[in-house]
């Protein structure tokens, strides 16, 4: 199958699909030697007549490194509100389009997170869904090809097709799982994370929490910041992977050490050669002296770490006993209500945290709650673990 590569073609493609009810959605990115995701291919398909596995006019291949074309055609489908954007595992294909045309698809639909709403395991996966939904198999020979090359071969013109062909059965069938669960408004919690525009912005100011560190005295935590500022913003300036600039190994390094010269630098054990001088190394000593010599009013001051919290380990497991039969009963995933370290943060007196808010709650933490404070008892029954209001 040829891809499309003129804009005629596509806008064509994009007012037939503006005419149904959804659109399946996938594309094919490199980012190894990037910052930003560069989009390589796109695929798009409505429903239509064909099968799962067809290749007629309501599946396409768009190449987007095609001279002359625009996606314009594709960002005004995706605002059409009456279309439903349906991908698998969304957030990195969004963060392309909000990155390059500040487009997130709405309405939106994400097939890997209705499966855990819809009590298909912890991994739902899109071969895992092909299998079990569509009843069909995956070729992945192509998965780890170079989607920039061309042409494209029609391996992975075929692999690429099925990722929104197959798509169009999985959707279908989970909307009428949810149509029968009443499970609409969890869905929608979800997807206003993902639609909303914060979620694929990182501010080079707030880089530095994403640091893991042993230390957490605020002027070592001072130090991390203005590293991690400065290697975030130098990444997105010039479009490279922040570990072509240093990795946090480095960085912490670094923190450790307060280099206050190109013959300190020289001596790190972990800083990359080329990081040693020049534009980068000018950074990297002007980001420690900001560090060094920050006001102590202005220093970050962490929340406690969780491996600190006065972690009640009883309480914890029984939490743990509780969400397992929550989601069993519920036939919702585990770690789409909660972590073990949100069980444990919830256990040291924690309650500002995502398992105990929204349709979370209602699901599991309210009861979660009336354990913590004694209003709730676990009883076996049979294979069943059941609650026993106090």
């Amino acid at each position: 199958m040829k891809p499309i590569t003129t804009t005629e073609a596509l806008a064509a493609f994009c007012a037939e699909a503006a005419k149904r009810p959804y659109v399946t959605v996938d594309t094919e990115f490199l980012r190894e030697r990037t910052y930003y995701s560069k989009l390589c291919l796109l695929q798009l398909a409505y429903p239509g007549d064909h099968g799962p596995e067809g290749a007629g006019a309501d599946a396409v291949l768009v190449d987007p490194l095609a001279e002359g074309l625009s996606l314009d055609p594709v960002y005004a489908l995706f605002r059409n509100p009456d279309v439903v954007k349906v991908f698998h595992a969304a957030r990195q294909d969004l963060e392309i389009f909000a990155v390059e045309a500040g487009v997130i698809p709405h309405p939106l639909f994400d097939t890997q997170v209705a499966a855990m709403v819809c009590g298909f395991g912890e991994q739902a996966g899109y071969e895992t869904l092909v299998r079990k939904i569509a009843r069909a198999d995956l070729d992945k020979s192509s998965r780890f090809t170079d989607w920039s090359r061309r042409p494209l071969t029609e391996a992975q013109a075929s692999y690429a097709l099925a990722d929104v062909t197959h798509l169009r059965v999985i959707y279908e069938h989970l909307v009428a799982q949810l149509d029968k669960t009443g499970r609409h408004g969890w869905l929608d919690e979800e997807m206003a994370v993902l639609e909303n525009p914060a979620t694929y912005h990182t501010d080079p100011d707030e880089a530095w929490q994403k640091v893991k560190t042993r230390t957490h005295s605020p002027r070592f935590l001072a130090i991390v910041r203005e590293l991690a500022r400065f290697r975030e913003t130098y990444a997105q300036t010039r479009n490279i992977p922040r570990s072509r600039v240093y990795k946090d190994d480095a960085l912490v390094e670094l923190a450790s050490t307060k280099p206050m010269n190109e013959a300190d630098l020289g001596r790190s054990r972990l800083l990359l050669r080329e990081a040693r001088r020049g534009d980068i190394a000018e950074g990297i000593l002007a980001a420690v002296k900001a560090g060094v010599e920050a006001p102590n009013e202005t220093l970050p001051r962490p929340e406690k770490p969780r491996a600190s919290l006065q972690v009640n380990p009883a309480l914890a497991d029984l939490l743990r006993v509780l969400l397992k039969a929550r989601c069993e009963a519920e036939g919702v995933a585990q770690k789409l209500i909660a972590t073990a370290s949100e069980l444990d943060a919830i256990a040291a007196g924690e309650r500002d945290l995502p398992s105990l808010k929204g349709w979370r709650k209602a699901v599991f933490g309210a009861e979660a709650l009336a354990l913590c404070e004694g209003r709730l008892a676990l009883a076996a029954r049979g294979n069943d673990v059941v609650t026993i209001p106090l």
